[in-house]
């Protein structure tokens, strides 16, 4: 064969060398450490290993201020709270006036429309009565008038005169709002902990809270705040922002740490502006709404129609807290209860839908754990996997009593003749068990392999005690001294309940079952895995326990008792 493929034909493996030399094992472990303390400095750094809760949180907001304005077409107007303040803008937010175009001694009447938003016209034709849009100031009634010297416009029925649509004054009319203050207060809840807190904090007291103002450096926790202060800290200059308005937003990070060793949760405040600055790039620039100031004279009403502008002032809350307890409670290395706590602070949920059942053959030394199948016999399914079988110290004890030479007579038999003792009631006829009856050749069930499995339609009860043909095990000496000895079943359910009735036969059987289960499978049971007995074993139990009225509750798939 040429050389080249012999090479193609070649396995390479992989090969361990392992080196016994103090130098490589101090830079291993030197190392493996260092990597460990890296992973042990970024956990604590970012408090990884502690529990988390979010915040639920409720914030109410209180603006103070007063300030005077003068217009040649409205005259001297005070603003008052109840004024700059405006209607509320929506939750956790207020709104605070800092311009305005006002409309003089409107009143109902018929004027003309104006030519930004109202139709041109020539004639009464160009005018279509009861018409209105989006943006008409009133209703048309059908008439063409003149606007001005050279233009006409449909007549509407409206609060006359109407507004005229004309920039907002610069500077803002209410500029000296700058000064105006708000008090905000935040309540939070951390519902996990059941932790409750708010921004006025346990050592604020009137006398401080009537004269703080929120300072980075002297005040950073006090909950009043001058609106120019809170604008300048959103890197924006209030002159500029209340000629149109805008939105400010004002969050509070609660980054709280609820241990005893370290217990802190106090307020962060942070502003930033929301919207878009740049005026002459959007559409709709800043921020106004519309209101009016009724009165009457002469039995006429009259209003006075505001275009208000100004800064909403939008207040967002974060936060998270951490505890420490709850993770060193869930570690093992707290104390002996932890797994006690973990078990009330968990639930654990099993899934109810698949059964695992475990089977025992005589030939095998092992046993099978396999699935419960709605279309083949159990003793066809094939299995998930095999665990070794374990002596169990219950059939222990049972077995050495099972091998007294009473309970054997093949080694009574080699032992010589006994003395000849009184025979308790209890026991006669019942060391040996009733004898075994195999079926007739031909009714045995295709999946049995002993002979002696007598027929079922269920599919959990169609297993037999062999895996491949041979002798059944309800033939062994050992069994019938084992399972079905009175005596023995009698001691063991006295043992678990002192006040059993004995003389019920159901008893007994259900006793017999338990004890063919400890002897074959043992220990080697899985976690909430049943084993199952074969047909041949349940029907020669109940062949020597016999139900009175012929009726059983069919196999029960349970754990030994």
């Amino acid at each position: 064969m040429p050389c080249s493929l012999l090479n193609f034909c070649e396995y390479e493996t992989h090969k361990l060398v392992k080196i016994k030399s103090v130098k490589l094992g101090s830079m291993k472990w030197m190392s493996n450490g260092i990597i460990l303390m890296f992973i042990c400095i970024m956990l604590f750094w970012n408090k990884e290993y502690q529990a988390y809760d979010l915040v639920i949180s409720s914030v109410t907001t209180k603006v103070k201020g007063v300030g005077l304005t003068n217009m040649p077409e409205v005259g001297d107007v005070v603003w008052d709270v109840v004024d700059h303040s405006g209607l509320s803008q929506g939750k956790n937010s207020f709104f605070v006036v800092t311009n305005f175009i006002g409309t003089k001694q409107q009143k109902q009447g018929k004027c003309p429309e104006t030519p930004q938003t109202g139709r041109p016209c020539r004639s009464d034709k160009d005018c279509e009565k009861g018409y209105w849009d989006q943006h008409s100031h009133g209703v048309q009634t059908g008439v063409c008038v003149k606007f001005d010297v050279t233009r006409k416009t449909c007549e509407v029925a409206a609060w006359c005169p109407i507004e005229k649509r004309t920039p907002p004054p610069r500077p803002a009319l209410l500029a000296s709002a700058e000064n105006f203050t708000v008090l905000i207060k935040n309540n939070i809840r951390f519902p996990a902990f059941n932790y409750i807190r708010r921004n006025i904090l346990p050592e604020m007291t009137d006398t401080y809270l009537k004269k703080c103002i929120f300072n980075r450096r002297s005040h950073p926790y006090c909950p009043i705040f001058r609106l120019g202060d809170i604008v300048t800290e959103a890197k924006e200059k209030f002159t500029e922002i209340a000629v149109e308005g805008g939105v400010i937003g004002v969050q509070i990070n609660w980054d709280c740490d609820l241990n005893r060793f370290s217990h802190r949760c106090l307020p962060g405040y942070s502003f930033r502006r929301l919207d878009e600055k740049e005026s002459n790039r959007t559409l709709y620039p800043g921020l106004n709404f519309r209101f009016a100031r009724y009165y009457t004279e002469n039995g006429t009403e009259y209003r006075t129609l505001y275009k208000a502008f100004g800064i909403r002032f939008d207040v967002m809350v974060f936060g998270k807290t951490t505890v420490f307890l709850d993770w060193l409670i869930g570690s093992r290395c707290y104390s002996r209860e932890a797994r006690k706590y973990s078990e009330r602070k968990f639930e654990s949920v099993q899934d109810q839908q698949e059964c695992l059942l475990c089977i025992s053959f005589v030939d095998e030394d092992k046993v099978r754990l396999v699935k419960r199948s709605k279309k083949k016999s159990l003793q066809a399914v094939k299995p998930i996997s095999f665990h070794p079988r374990k002596d169990d110290s219950t059939c222990f004890r049972a077995l050495v009593s099972a091998l007294q030479p009473a309970a054997r007579p093949d080694l009574a038999a080699q032992n010589g003749p006994a003395e000849p003792k009184a025979e308790d009631e209890g026991d006669r006829g019942q060391s040996v068990g009733t004898p075994l009856v195999e079926l007739p050749q031909g009714s045995c069930p295709p999946w049995c392999q002993c002979g002696c499995c007598p027929p079922s339609c269920q599919l959990e009860e169609q297993l037999c005690c062999r895996r491949e043909p041979g002798r059944c095990l309800t033939s062994s000496p050992l069994f019938p001294a084992l399972v079905l000895r009175r005596s023995t079943l009698e001691t063991l359910l006295l043992y678990q309940s002192p006040l059993a009735e004995l003389h019920e036969e159901a008893h007994l059987r259900r006793g017999a079952c338990a004890q063919f289960i400890s002897w074959r499978f043992g220990g080697a049971l899985p976690q909430d895995a049943m084993p199952v007995m074969p047909r041949c074993c349940v029907a020669r139990v109940r062949a020597e326990f016999p139900s009175p009225d012929g009726r059983y509750e069919g196999l029960t798939l349970s754990r030994p008792i």
